[in-house]
């Protein structure tokens, strides 16, 4: 374990599997956190509980489909019947989706997104809340630089609204929590190295019609010319589970190695 300055404390993080989530799961276990690790992939996030529990700390798999309200409602209640409380959500499930113009998306693509980013965003903050109210503690959200400070991902009309969705979401909790101690912050990533790529599904035919040529710089990262890392992302999420974030409320924090200033 690297520290244990969140010895005691108990956090969710869904999609915790791969990716961001796998990162920011562990980095907080290496604080001394216990973890609720909710996904889908239920094999995939047994791997992280393994890598936990060999490093000395406390991790129990729950396999949820976070668009579910029932399965959300009953995952969290079941982290906090085996450790009796809840400090920490990091709010991180969520799909790339069809990539397609808008006039080739179907509802039903559209719905798809929508419900697997926005609506369990909601749902996983809506059920933490009772479990957090007495104690305060802290949420974060993982929204996108797309919707929020770029709009140049071709295609991406769908995911683009909602990570624009989460954004606002987050900022209206943030408010309405604040009585409660509990803080609601919301992190903006650009390129990661991640998996999603495998929950996306571009339309390479129609895209042509709408794609404008945009040249960036090499990597199109100017601080470090390639994508980021998820354990990169996961400091961010320790620091904003922890104390040292404490006066830290309704802010968007981009980590993106300034590509979304170019």
């Amino acid at each position: 374990m690297v520290n244990q300055t969140m010895e005691n404390k108990v956090a969710i993080v869904t999609g915790s599997a791969s990716g961001i989530g796998r990162a920011a799961a562990l980095r907080l276990a290496r604080s001394g956190a216990k973890l609720g690790l909710v996904d889908l992939k239920e094999e995939n996030a047994a791997n992280v509980q393994k890598e936990i529990e060999n490093e000395g700390g406390q991790a129990i798999v729950l396999d949820t489909d976070v668009s579910n309200p029932q399965e959300v409602e009953a995952s969290i209640k079941e982290v906090v019947d085996k450790w009796g409380r809840l400090d920490f959500v990091f709010a991180n499930a969520g799909i790339n989706g069809r990539v397609a113009p808008i006039e080739d998306l179907t509802a039903e693509d559209w719905d798809q997104t929508l419900t697997t980013n926005l609506k369990s965003t909601f749902l996983t903050v809506k059920y933490s809340i009772p479990h957090m109210k007495d104690k305060g503690g802290s949420i974060a959200i993982t929204s996108s630089i797309n919707g929020n400070r770029t709009f140049s991902s071709f295609g991406m009309s769908a995911y683009s609204s909602s990570k624009a969705g989460q954004m606002a979401f987050g900022k209206m909790a943030a408010l309405e929590l604040a009585e409660y101690h509990i803080r609601v912050n919301i992190i903006c990533p650009g390129a990661i190295q991640t998996n999603i790529g495998e929950n996306t599904h571009p339309d390479e035919k129609n895209l042509k019609k709408v794609k404008i040529p945009v040249e960036h710089p090499e990597g199109s990262q100017p601080l470090e010319h390639g994508p980021g890392s998820p354990e990169q992302v996961a400091d961010l999420i320790y620091f904003l589970a922890s104390e040292q974030s404490s006066h830290i409320t309704g802010t968007e924090l981009f980590i993106d190695g300034a590509e979304s200033l170019l």
